[in-house]
């Protein structure tokens, strides 16, 4: 019966798949997150959204975020509590049939808190969750005694088929994320799970049977937090490693045991289609003031099958300071090398909030930015078939002390042998928060996206913090990549109407994402454009900072003047190549 009932809508999409494969796109930006409500919080909260591009259908995009739709509702309970409600997954997934132009996010059922209203008044009822209910994040989890989590991390890879992975086969998209119990599936707090759809058509119109069950990758003690993972499948046909699929993530094995807590980056190498896995370290697991392992990974590959793991983390040999280190693997995974510095120094661009206990890049009780110097990194390995790839390497980071923190831009065109000095590129009057770039699979156009403020670093809460998503082009060659010229602009917003769940601050998560193809790049951002302020939800925070007197804590829905408090929404844009 459900299958038939979404009959008409997986025409119409498999129509879009056949139909608009050479069409250009030019849309300015769009809405990703078009099935999220813009209250109340926290269902309306979204951040930290990833992207990736079906190489041998170029106008399909996935797009995944720390999606928050299925969540209670502030009024839930307790009026100025705001919880993740337990059991529900935040892991979302969004289709777009047209490069960029348009999207469409499904609804799946599941473990779901979106009925859990409440009502005025700290009397009612805590949350009861509904199994069954409507979610908009990967479906399965629940099912299977586990809890999507977010960090989402997407690519898509040829499909496997008796004779192999072949593109005749069709595409298979991947979908990694962090993931939680729900009832005891494995050891520790967070592990690593892969989901993945050989029917983004079906996957679209909301077919739950079109994913697979999520495999768990990670090796887990009862100690183990697995985060920040990253994944990709080797898309060209000419590598000889051609299918396989790879995630790297940073491993805390000492959760909740200190602050020199070990925590080697991994990577775990896939070469059945995602089904079996095999894990490897790829740095020590010392953390501590003299060495900090590599974290904040991205992983690709090149037209020979070289793969290739970024991070950032110490070296010794260069007096402890934080460079971009990378790792390769020339046998598909099998042997890496030792992590070696690249690019650098970097450095954190944020202040350290006491009440955070994170670096904040915007002001007091701001965004954090944990993860802005970490590399962001495309290789122009030409898929689908890897015959007209350069195979540079480019790569993005945002550095710099708080005042002026800098998106900056590095390439290599041998194999990361040597890399270009980093410069620059950010527009100016820009204030870098976090970025990714895209190279073409030629390699004849690179797209770079960041998030950025506008507006000072804030001593208070009084003041408007103006964040914006900016997309750049450049043209590329034997010679290397020109000049960055802006492509797009979007809307300001004030991210003091973003929040954490909690309420104790802004919250925007930790990345952003590109990809491109021979025709256009496409980027998608974190958006603050659709958020409300709330003067009591600012004065509270403040007031929690050291030296002042703490408030009384506001419950959102009645002492903000809007319900769009807290609507930090996924924005994207795609662009076609302005220099053809």
């Amino acid at each position: 019966m459900r299958r038939m009932s979404i009959l008409p809508v997986m025409v119409a999409l498999a129509g879009l798949i056949a139909g608009s494969m050479g069409a250009r796109a030019g849309s300015p930006d769009t809405l990703v997150t078009v099935g999220s409500p813009t209250g109340p919080f926290a269902q309306n909260k979204q951040n930290e959204p990833a992207l990736a591009v079906d190489a041998s259908h170029p106008n399909v995009l996935a797009a995944g975020a720390n999606e928050e739709v299925d969540m209670e509702a502030c009024n839930a309970g307790t009026d100025n509590s705001c919880p993740f409600t337990p059991g529900v997954g935040v892991s979302g997934i969004y289709f777009s049939f047209d490069s960029g132009a348009s999207w469409t996010q499904p609804t799946y059922t599941g473990w779901s808190a979106r009925n859990c209203t409440g009502t005025v008044g700290d009397s009612d009822a805590a949350c009861s969750p509904q199994a069954g209910g409507p979610i908009g994040t990967l479906p399965w989890y629940f099912e299977n005694g586990l809890i999507s989590d977010g960090d989402p991390a997407l690519s898509f890879g040829p499909r496997p088929g008796p004779n192999g992975f072949s593109w005749s086969n069709g595409s298979r998209l991947y979908y990694a994320n962090l993931t939680a119990n729900f009832s005891s599936t494995f050891k520790g707090f967070e592990a690593i799970a892969v989901s993945r759809t050989d029917d983004v058509a079906a996957a679209a119109a909301s077919d739950k049977s079109a994913w697979s069950t999520p495999v768990i990758i990670s090796k887990q003690s009862q100690t183990t937090f697995s985060d920040k993972e990253q994944i990709w499948a080797d898309n060209a046909t000419s590598s000889p490693f051609f299918g396989y699929v790879y995630v790297c993530w940073a491993s805390f094995v000492g959760q909740e045991k200190g602050n020199a807590a070990p925590a080697p980056l991994q990577v775990g190498t896939s070469k059945d289609g995602g089904q079996t896995w095999t894990v490897r370290p790829l740095s020590s697991a010392a953390n501590n003031s003299q060495r900090n392992p590599a974290d904040g990974c991205t992983v690709r590959t090149d037209s020979h099958g070289a793969a290739y793991v970024f991070g950032v983390g110490t070296d010794q040999s260069q007096g402890h300071q934080s460079f971009e280190l990378l790792s390769k693997s020339t046998d598909g995974g099998s042997t890496w090398s030792t992590p070696r510095p690249v690019v650098g120094p970097v450095n954190q661009p944020g202040i350290f909030d006491p009440v955070q206990g994170r670096p904040e890049i915007d002001g007091i009780t701001g965004a954090r930015s944990d993860l802005a110097p970490a590399p962001s990194v495309d290789i122009a390995n030409g898929a689908p078939t890897g015959t007209d790839a350069t195979d540079r390497i480019v790569m993005t980071y945002v550095s710099g002390p708080i005042a002026t923190p800098r998106v900056y831009f590095s390439e290599s065109s041998d194999g990361g042998a040597t890399w270009a000095a980093s410069r620059a590129i950010e527009t100016g009057g820009d204030r870098g928060f976090y970025t990714a770039p895209s190279i073409s699979p030629d390699g004849s156009d690179v797209y770079v996206v960041y998030n950025a403020f506008t507006t000072p670093y804030r001593t208070n809460t009084t003041d408007p913090r103006l964040l914006v998503g900016v997309v750049l082009h450049a043209d590329s060659g034997s010679s290397g990549t020109g000049a960055f010229s802006e492509l797009h602009r979007g809307l300001p917003g004030d991210a003091r109407g973003s929040s954490a769940n909690a309420l104790v601050a802004e919250f925007l998560g930790d990345y952003v994402y590109a990809v491109a193809t021979r025709d256009y790049g496409a980027a998608v951002w974190n958006d603050a454009r659709n958020a409300a302020d709330c003067p009591a939800v600012d004065a509270w925070r403040i007031s929690l900072e050291p030296g002042n007197t703490a408030l009384t804590k506001p419950a959102p829905e009645q002492d903000c003047p809007s319900l769009s408090f807290g609507n930090s929404d996924i924005f994207g844009g795609a662009f076609a190549d302005p220099t053809p």
